[in-house]
């Protein structure tokens, strides 16, 4: 009984021990974590929501922490998710202890600094996310070689991560799912990648990587996702991808992909998305891909695809997008497009596609986008389209479709935000239909042959932002019911056949309404007054009837462009646009404005971002205005400050060409320099300002068809980037100064119908100008007139051939040498050249010049004629 007793004791004893030990090794490890999760909030320096700091406290137990989930059985962490909680700090290498965790996920937040080496030394690690930081490390080389053999998915996408791709990535070879998205990883996709053959999706995109797409990929067999956008890789697509027969997105845009889209693409029975735009593929569409009926979308765009669209797209039954433009494909749109009924859009716009819209499209109900710009497309728009009430976008615009107008069906489409049938050859009135658009937003309809008024229904279409209908043949009156549009910003009514009163309501578009563009029409007068907190930028008016200029202009403070020019406007200049601070352009040529421009005023720096002004075509007289010439700041070591947006939108407001005397630039050439001053056409006189000098920035000056006099001042030799320079039709007179030959810009210059005298300098600029640059001028002489300079001793000087020879001399002998030399050749060659025929020798050089046989002939002659002397 006592042996059973301390047997007992012994046992009890024992299993005490045992659960001694493991409680002090459990509470040890659980002290572990807990130094681990400490550790981490200390290196949070951000906390928006205080969720870690109220919850992650000392006094109670971390299992019942935010984000912490514990083992039931040695409560230890085994995961970790405090994503999307807007934290902002550092990862520390503590995180590393928590031996236990099997899934970490610090998603969508912003933390910096390197991945802690730690993270890949922790066995049980299964899910490890880490997306949507700052994180900037490379990956270690090893990462898998030693632990992490137990993660399935590893999720880093959208960070700073660079360097290669691991090699070692094969030995985490339960690997089902790898995204290293928006990072700056380099180097090629490592071959015994093929490895990880349980691997579903691998996602590499927007990152730096380059060279071929491994063959070895065609060995993961289980993949549903790849995706291989927005890098750096060439050459073809291996063959081998066709055997990722479960593969449901396939994305290789933005890349160098070329030669032609393999045919095998269509042993892809189960693909849904298939992105290959923005590449070099050349060649047709593959046949195999219209057997494809799982496809929802295929984008080929912006490649060098030909050929045309089979009729077999109709076999496609589950498409709804595809996205064909910019290619050079031919051919018709087959209308077995409108079998689709899943169909929502076809984009196929800046191709060759010709033939007509075709009318089955308005079979699809669902259709949300048509754009078929930019093609040779003809015929009339299909009213039948006028079914696609879903239809949010339609853009027919640069195609060349005639035989009709704008059908009255297409107000039907009640969805249609924007709506752009520009650059065609449409006939017609605008449809009162159209006013139930109620949702339209953009109205393009430029560059047509649309006639008749502007309708009054336009004004129902509340949501308005963009009305853009210049270049057609549009008569009448502006309907007054346009002012009800109160969120329109663009109103483009220009080159029509407009007429009558501007609405006096459009100067009420306080804080809408950014460019007005009414040039090229008929309108008499301008009787808006604008009201205090105007925000135009853009007031175009030119080619009009205008009389005068409205001062509640100055209520306009953000003006940047004013163009008045071919009106009727008369009067002085107008001073007071001198205070409007963000001015770029002022046009006022072909008016009738007169006096002078030398007026007093108190603004002590006028038009400070003035960078065009065009004033001639009027009755200005006077001096030139020096005040301006030495204030002009927009002129003087401008930059080119405006951004790509700033030179698309006053592009878009101005609608034409800014025309300079003698040169024709594109709008868009001008926003890139954007500095010129016209003052040409008046009667000017007096000496043109040594002040001008000062407009070192200007690149196109005309100073022409004026009185001016004095000589042409040297400071113009310090506006080192000009390009065109016209003084012609002046009484200038002196030299010209060879100042400006350093203006290496310089393409054109006309300094004729001047009293200008001396030679013309030399330079390898200059040299580049002709004759009717200078003529008029009689006293000029030198290249490239045919006047020859004198020096003082009444002997012609001979213009130099290169401004780098001014020593007289051609490689090496001086003229007189050279014209000695010549002389003396030609009477030694006629002396040789007589020896030569009387001789018949040597006879190669005689019979090359005078045929063979000559010299035997000459030679018969000879003898036959010394023969006779003997005889007689």
């Amino acid at each position: 009984m006592d042996r059973s007793i301390h047997l007992c004791l012994l046992i009890a004893s024992f299993l005490l021990l045992q659960w001694l030990i493991v409680y002090s090794s459990a509470n040890s490890d659980f002290n572990v974590d807990l130094s681990s999760l400490v550790a981490f909030k200390s290196r949070i320096s951000l906390d928006p929501y205080s969720i870690l700091t109220k919850n992650w406290s000392s006094g109670s137990n971390i299992c019942s922490w935010i984000g912490v989930t514990c083992d039931s059985r040695y409560h230890r962490v085994t995961q970790l998710n405090i994503s999307s909680m807007g934290l902002v700090g550092t990862i520390p290498p503590e995180i590393g202890n928590l031996s236990f965790l099997v899934s970490l996920d610090l998603s969508e937040n912003s933390f910096g600094g390197p991945i802690p080496s730690s993270i890949f030394n922790m066995s049980s690690l299964e899910v490890l996310k880490l997306r949507n930081n700052s994180l900037s490390s490379s990956l270690p080389i090893d990462m898998c070689k030693h632990n992490l053999h137990k993660l399935k998915r590893l999720h880093i996408s959208y960070n700073k991560l660079f360097g290669e791709i691991p090699s070692s990535l094969e030995q985490c070879s339960q690997l089902e799912y790898v995204s290293l998205v928006s990072n700056n990883f380099s180097g090629i996709v490592p071959t015994p990648i093929g490895n990880l053959t349980l691997l579903q999706e691998l996602y590499l995109g927007s990152n730096n990587l380059s060279g071929n797409i491994p063959k070895e990929i065609g060995v993961l067999t289980n993949l549903a996702g790849l995706d291989l956008s927005i890098n750096n890789f060439t050459g073809h697509v291996p063959r081998e991808i066709a055997n990722l027969t479960l593969l449901q997105l396939l994305d290789l845009s933005t890349n160098k992909f070329s030669g032609n889209i393999p045919e095998e693409i269509g042993h892809l029975t189960k693909l849904q998305g298939l992105g290959m735009g923005l590449n070099k593929f050349s060649g047709p569409i593959p046949a195999t891909i219209y057997g494809m009926t799982s496809l929802e979308y295929f984008d080929f765009a912006s490649n060098e695809l030909s050929g045309s669209l089979s009729r077999d797209i109709g076999n496609m039954t589950s498409l709804r997008r595809i996205g064909l433009e910019d290619n050079n494909l031919i051919g018709e749109i087959p209308k077995e497009i409108g079998g689709l009924t899943n169909f929502e859009r076809l984009s196929m716009c800046c191709n060759n596609i010709s033939g007509s819209v075709p009318r089955e499209l308005g079979n699809l109900t669902n259709m949300v986008g048509i754009y078929l710009g930019n093609n040779a497309l003809s015929g009339p728009i299909p009213k039948e389209l006028g079914r696609l009430i879903n239809l949010w976008e339609l853009q027919l615009k640069e195609n060349f479709l005639i035989n009709g107008s704008i059908p009255k069906e297409i107000g039907n489409m009640t969805s249609l935000s924007y709506l752009k049938l520009y650059n065609n050859e449409l006939t017609g009135t605008i449809p009162k239909e159209i006013g139930n658009l109620k949702h339209l937003t953009e109205l393009w309809l430029h560059n047509n042959n649309l006639n008749g008024p502007i309708p009054s229904a336009i004004g129902n279409m509340s949501e308005l932002d963009y009305l853009v209908l210049p270049h057609n043949k549009l008569i009448g009156e502006i309907p007054s019911s346009i002012c009800d549009l109160r969120l329109l910003t663009l109103l483009h009514l220009a080159d029509n056949h407009l007429e009558g009163q501007i609405p006096k309501c459009l100067g009420n578009f306080n804080s809408s309404l950014l460019a007005l563009n009414l040039g090229g029409n008929q309108i008499t007068a301008l009787q808006s007054t604008f009201a205090k907190g105007c925000s135009l930028q853009a007031l175009i008016l030119y080619g009009n009837k205008l009389e005068g200029i409205t001062h509640s202009l100055l209520n306009c403070q953000r003006l940047e462009s004013i163009d008045f020019g071919d009106n009727e406007i008369r009067g002085a200049f107008p001073f007071w646009m001198e205070t409007f601070p963000q001015l770029r352009v002022l046009i006022l040529r072909s008016n009738k404005l007169n006096g002078t421009m030398l007026e007093a005023s108190k603004t002590e720096h006028p038009f400070p971002k003035l960078q065009v002004l065009d004033i001639s075509r009027n009755a200005f007289v006077g001096s030139l205005p020096d005040r301006y010439f030495k204030n002009f700041e927009g002129m003087i070591d401008a930059k080119d400050n405006l951004t790509r947006v700033e030179k698309d939108r006053l592009q878009t407001y101005l609608g034409l060409d800014i025309t300079l005397k003698g040169l024709d630039q594109e709008l868009q050439r001008l926003l890139d320099t954007l500095t010129t001053i016209d003052f040409s056409s008046n009667e000017f006189s007096g000496n043109i300002p040594v002040s001008i000098g000062n407009l070192n920035s200007l690149r196109y000056l005309n100073l022409s068809r004026n009185t001016l006099t004095g000589e042409i001042p040297v400071s113009l030799g310090n506006i080192s980037i000009l390009e065109s320079l016209d003084l012609s039709w002046n009484r200038l007179s002196g030299k010209i100064p060879s100042d400006l030959t350093g203006l290496t810009f310089l393409s054109k210059l006309n300094l004729s119908m001047n009293n200008l005298v001396g030679p013309i300098p030399q330079s390898k600029q200059f040299s580049t100008f002709q004759n009717d640059s200078y003529i008029g001028n009689s006293g000029l002489c030198g290249v490239p007139l045919a006047k020859q300079c004198e020096t003082t001793d009444g002997k012609p000087v001979f213009p130099l051939e290169d401004d780098d020879d001014e020593s007289g001399f051609i490689d090496g002998f001086g003229w007189r040498s050279v014209v000695l030399g010549y002389g003396c050749g030609f009477v030694v060659g006629i002396g040789v050249g007589y020896m030569i025929i009387r001789s018949a020798r040597p006879k190669w050089l005689v019979e090359f010049f005078f045929g063979v046989g000559y010299s035997n002939s000459k030679m018969k002659r000879r003898n036959r004629a010394k023969a006779t002397r003997r005889r007689r």
